[in-house]
């Protein structure tokens, strides 16, 4: 599949000089630059590390600070 997608001076002048510094040639770089955008669009963004941290065990969960506070205004504005 052919596209044509126009860009300004200076991104094609850095486009030109970054697939020269890596040895590759320009649809190569937009090409891996697409895919990589594509495999990271709709997942998480955090790394596995945070996704799976499940918290310190000697630290007291963050609802038990809750527990001296009143009951929640029914107007939140009050």
């Amino acid at each position: 599949m052919h596209f044509n997608i126009y860009l300004d001076d200076d991104t094609g002048a850095r486009l030109t000089e970054a697939a020269k510094q890596a040895g590759e040639n320009r649809n190569a770089v937009i090409r891996r630059a697409v895919q990589e955008w594509l495999a990271r669009r709709g997942t998480p963004q955090w790394p596995e590390a945070v996704l799976s941290f499940s918290g310190e065990p000697e630290m007291p969960a963050f609802e038990a600070g809750r527990a001296h506070l009143g009951p929640a205004n029914a107007d939140p504005f009050a």
